[in-house]
């Protein structure tokens, strides 16, 4: 039977997109500028599977003769977070930016959002999540007040001490403001982000959870599971697509658990897709402004690396990609609009060094032949990067 493995690297994008100014992310490269950072990338498995081939790396040279195809892929929607990006990838395309909010939140929907709840609201403003629960936790904690903040992207985040509000409350929470916030304020994602700590020592804990909007069917997923394959979500993945189209859930607590969970998973799923995101990259370094560690999280995924191809089975297809840039040499620490990645490799095939310029949609387009779906309807982009 045949399968597939899609991993997101979360976050690590391959330079500036043609309308990157746009968004305010001319310049932006987080793979290239973490490598010039660091003086060179130290990732001798992702080199000679061919990320060299990418696009020009300091410390990463081209590999001719590489087995895994590689490029670089250009992203049709309006935006530059997870949910467009990871959608995208599957072939929904978002014509309109989903909505932001770089002043707060709107008086009627965090009033409606209080009234339901039963608890009042601090903050409602744009803010590093790391900061804002420095700022406010206190007063979170003395008051049994939410935390709400937002970002660059399309989100509602909701922030609670473990101790203070029970995690069953905070996700009912967020699943109240998931239901307040549709029509012109249909968010993204709304996101729960639990802490721990003490005033000046808070810490964010591995309870988050992403309530998203359900994205348009069919698509690429759809088309995987009509031809008979079950899709396996490991990290967010069940998250970011609602769990629309996603057969099984496979929650993860950091990078190296879901590396973990995805070996297992070759060695023991007989067909289907295994769809994953390591947020890591994102998540700790990259709103974080740390080229340093940025890298270290790529490097500890390089040494897991051979783990994953030894568990590959011949005409297996795997896949690494992202979803957007968060480079973290830049001032900003927001997301940033550039291409995805795309390293294509098949257990037993030999690229030769091939490379391919497309699109993020490329990514599902090749799954979904890979594993025997019938073509897309019209309007749904991308087209396979392999032949059978």
């Amino acid at each position: 039977m045949p399968r597939a493995c899609v991993i997101v690297l979360d976050a690590v994008g391959a330079g500036e997109l043609p309308d990157a100014a746009d968004y305010g992310d001319e310049g932006s490269n987080t793979l290239a500028n973490v490598a010039r950072a660091v003086g060179g990338l130290d990732l001798p498995n992702l080199e000679q599977l061919g990320l060299g081939n990418v696009e020009e790396l300091e410390g990463c040279p081209p590999q001719p003769e590489a087995p895994a195809l590689a490029g670089r892929l250009v992203e049709r929607s309006k935006g530059k977070d997870t949910t467009t990006g990871h959608w995208e990838l599957m072939g929904i395309v978002t014509p309109e930016p989903m909505p932001t909010y770089p002043h707060g939140f709107p008086f009627e929907i965090i009033e409606e959002f209080a009234h339901r709840t039963g608890r009042g609201v601090l903050g409602n403003k744009a803010a590093s999540g790391t900061e804002i629960i420095e700022e406010l936790g206190e007063e979170h904690q003395d008051t049994g007040k939410w935390i709400v903040y937002t970002s660059a992207d399309s989100v509602f985040q909701i922030a609670a001490h473990e101790e203070t509000i029970p995690l069953e409350e905070l996700y009912d929470a967020s699943r109240t403001a998931r239901e307040i916030l549709t029509g012109k304020h249909a968010v993204g994602r709304v996101i729960a982000r639990p802490f721990v700590g003490e005033p000046g020592n808070y810490v964010r804990t591995p309870n988050r959870h992403d309530f998203s909007l359900k994205p348009r069917q069919p698509n690429y997923l759809t088309l995987i599971r009509e031809a008979g394959s079950e899709v396996h979500g490991v990290g967010k993945i069940h998250d970011i697509f609602a769990g629309v189209d996603i057969d099984h859930s496979h929650p993860t607590k950091s990078n190296i658990d879901g590396i973990k969970q995805t070996e297992m998973l070759l060695r023991e799923v007989d067909e289907g897709l295994i769809f994953v995101n390591l947020v890591e990259t994102d998540m700790l370094w990259g709103h974080r402004n740390d080229p340093v560690n940025f890298h270290r999280c790529l490097q500890d995924f390089d040494r897991r690396l051979p783990d994953l191809l030894d568990a590959l089975r011949p005409k297996d297809l795997f896949i690494l990609t992202s979803d957007h840039g968060c480079d973290p040499t830049t001032p900003s620490t927001d997301h940033s609009r550039e291409h995805a990645l795309l390293v294509a490799y098949v257990e037993g095939k030999n690229a030769a060094g091939a490379v391919h310029e497309g699109e993020f949609a490329d990514v599902g387009a090749t799954v979904n032949a890979w594993l025997g779906g019938k073509p897309p309807s019209r309007g749904i982009p991308g087209t396979s990067v392999l032949e059978q």
